[in-house]
């Protein structure tokens, strides 16, 4: 085995390339994971300015469910259908 200095110097700075690589790519995923956070709290806590527009299949489903409520009410006063 020799003793030779460039050797270790080049194990030294790599290593330490590396170890800078990681450190650097570990902080963009922490800054990312935190606006993603950040964004979802800003998403949960923002005051809705109007009510959202019902959806055409929601509007169908309510009017389904007041046709059954019709034919419900029918039923319990006796009327025929």
């Amino acid at each position: 085995m020799t003793q030779d200095p460039t050797m270790y110097l080049t194990l030294a700075v790599s290593g330490l390339a590396g170890l800078g690589m990681i450190t650097t790519a570990g902080l963009s995923g922490w800054r990312g994971w935190l606006a993603l956070k950040r964004q979802e709290l800003d998403t949960h806590h923002a005051p809705e300015s109007a009510p959202a527009m019902p959806t055409a299949a929601s509007r169908i489903e309510i009017a389904d469910l007041k046709e059954r409520i019709r034919k419900l009410e029918a039923i319990a006063a006796g009327v025929d259908l």
